[in-house]
């Protein structure tokens, strides 16, 4: 009697269902709360400049893009009125990203947004169920630098 094969788990099709569920409720949860227009950069971006102003090359590090679409994301921003263009004090030939007051409560409420998901995730599942989780979506980081930037987020519970 020949063995039967058992498919491959697809944990790439679960996580992009994830990802694609979570950055739906992301922008859902902000277009209830005035922010509408929610983009998937937005997050990262805006997380980012809440530090202080940043050059569009920095942009593209933070999101793994080019320069040049860093620079779209950058002018969107500037379009909808969440951040402004200065020169560097420093360096006038670098020009810095530099949220606007809307930008600066936009970025609030995509911070409350996420802190209130991972609550509510945690509370649908065990500590046990979180920490595999947390385990298998860091087995799943392939390149070194992505594992490098996941090290500095702290396991569940930590």
């Amino acid at each position: 009697m020949p063995a039967q094969s058992r498919a491959a788990y697809s944990f790439g099709d679960m996580l992009a269902l994830a990802r694609q569920s979570w950055l739906g409720e992301m922008e859902s949860r902000l277009d209830s709360a005035g922010y509408p227009g929610y983009r998937r950069s937005d997050a990262a971006v805006l997380r980012l400049l809440r530090r202080g102003p940043a050059p569009v090359g920095r942009l593209g590090t933070v999101l793994g893009v080019t320069r040049q679409a860093a620079r779209k994301v950058a002018d969107a921003l500037v379009q909808r009125g969440y951040a402004t263009t200065e020169r560097d004090s420093a360096d006038a030939r670098q020009l810095n990203i530099v949220l606007t007051p809307a930008g600066e409560d936009y970025a609030r409420a995509i911070t409350a947004v996420i802190e209130a998901l991972n609550h509510e995730l945690s509370a649908r599942v065990d500590p046990a169920q979180l920490a595999a989780a947390d385990a298998v979506l860091r087995a799943a980081l392939f390149d070194d630098g992505t594992r490098q930037r996941a090290s500095r987020l702290p396991p569940p519970g930590k």
